[in-house]
């Protein structure tokens, strides 16, 4: 049985940074798979953090059991969803972890809470805390 999910930045975060609904997130490990351009969310912070860039690789990698590349397909689904969540102020990283979960028709974590509001079709939008 397929159990994989889409993880979004703010979940791996909580993880890492031990708060809120990381219980969760821990409970999803060996099936967490994520953007390419949210694990640079997560590398982004950790590096402004103060961490070098191999304890960064060696911190986040471990976490996630695939990175899925940020192809065409997600570069049109991602542009797509600003329409339906301009009113919520959704970044990039945001809309891309949203289309990488429709493209795999997977549950989508976040610790995100604007994301409970979002009515997109074929999406399910799981929060942490």
């Amino acid at each position: 049985m397929n159990n994989n999910v889409i993880l979004d930045s703010s979940a791996l975060l909580a993880l890492l940074k031990n708060e809120p609904g990381s219980d969760i997130v821990e409970s999803l490990l060996g099936n967490i798979i994520m953007s390419s351009i949210n694990v640079t969310e997560v590398a982004t912070v950790l590096l402004d953090s103060e961490m070098t860039l191999q304890e960064c690789q060696d911190t986040v990698l471990p976490f996630i059991s695939a990175i899925m590349p940020y192809d065409e397909e997600l570069a049109s689904l991602t542009a797509d969803l600003r329409k339906q969540t301009k009113a919520y102020g959704l970044s990039l990283g945001d809309r891309s972890c949203i289309a990488l979960g429709q493209k795999m028709k997977l549950p989508i974590y976040t610790a995100d809470k604007t994301w409970g509001e979002l009515q997109i079709e074929n999406v399910g939008i799981k929060l942490i805390r």
